[in-house]
């Protein structure tokens, strides 16, 4: 009888420790990064996801939150996502462009986001974007418009003689309008303005006070430009190694982390306008011919750019995404 329930006890722990390990060999953990330093505005919809994965993916996904910028420096973490050194990355395709310039383009969509997704257009991206070694996941920022910010004032679409801090989305549009540009991380920006090594810079309407930016802001010049992208970026090594309940788990997580974009559009731009006022950030408003001709460039340049790092799929993408 003790013999017995001796090696009853011994199968059951063997049962255990077997299923101990077929969980742990079912479940994978994901090295994430943030483009933006943590707990900003723009990284605080990626750490929520972040949570909610590893509150609901226990034995399925896990996530280990790295950092910002200080894991992994903002502009190298294209690279570090093509080469498998981090899984995936709340950041911009604009940080991502030197990766997969081709991906610049979801920044001048007049198609709606919804709409890419339904008719195909992210799809075909994708295609392109995984032959670079990235994959779009789920976008984490829409609705929002970007702007130049100055410490000059202007009156026209014209920033000659003025430097201003640029990310790649608006590189060509800033030199069109004659400006100097110069490439810098966001953490970095303030003491760009504080030294005067920049004039100014652009930047989508939220976000401005994150990193103290507003401190040495005069000016912002209206009428916006663009729609803000802002998402997860996945290796494509890693999505493409995840199990098919791995990924079907993901998946179910994007509808959700998507419809926080709602708020970025709504009541958190209409509280940072007025909050921009406060602070005394006062609005250029640019007469109605000069607006025009700011729109209508600031297109121009972003497909021009485009067009130019892609000449084979440029024309497709704007076809699709800007007919």
């Amino acid at each position: 009888m003790k013999l017995t329930r001796r090696r009853t006890g011994l199968l059951a722990a063997v049962i255990a420790l077997a299923a101990a390990g077929l969980a742990q060999a079912q479940q994978v953990t994901l090295k994430a990064v943030n483009g933006f330093q943590e707990g900003t505005y723009y990284a605080r919809n990626f750490e929520a996801f972040v949570k909610k994965v590893n509150d609901e993916g226990k034995g399925v996904v896990q996530i280990n939150y790295l950092g910002g910028p200080k894991a992994v420096p903002t502009m190298e973490q294209g690279a570090a996502l093509r080469n498998g050194v981090v899984d995936l990355a709340n950041t911009t395709t604009s940080f991502v462009a030197s990766v997969s310039p081709e991906s610049l383009a979801l920044n001048y969509a007049t198609v709606s986001w919804a709409e890419m997704r339904r008719n195909g257009t992210l799809d075909f991206l994708n295609k392109l974007m995984m032959e670079k070694g990235l994959y779009y996941y789920a976008r984490t920022g829409d609705g929002v418009p970007y702007h130049i910010y100055l410490n000059k004032r202007i009156d026209k679409a014209d920033l000659s003689g003025l430097k201003i801090r640029i990310a790649p989305i608006y590189r060509e549009f800033f030199s069109r309008m004659g400006a100097s540009v110069m490439q810098i991380a966001p953490g970095e920006v303030y003491t760009a303005l504080d030294r005067g090594v920049v004039d100014g810079y652009g930047w989508p309407l939220l976000g401005v006070f994150d990193l103290g930016w507003h401190e040495k802001t005069k000016f912002r010049v209206d009428p916006g430009f663009y729609n803000i992208e802002l998402g997860v970026i996945f290796s494509a090594k890693t999505w493409n190694a995840l199990t098919p309940a791995q990924r079907d788990f993901l998946n179910k997580q994007v509808a959700w982390l998507e419809a926080k974009n709602a708020d970025m559009a709504g009541k958190d731009a209409a509280a940072d306008l007025k909050r921009q006022a406060e602070v005394g950030i006062q609005t250029i408003k640019l007469p109605e011919a000069e607006a025009r001709k700011l729109l209508a460039l600031s297109l121009e340049a972003g497909w021009a750019g485009v067009i130019a790092a892609s000449p084979t799929h440029g024309p497709r993408l704007r076809q699709l995404m800007a007919p």
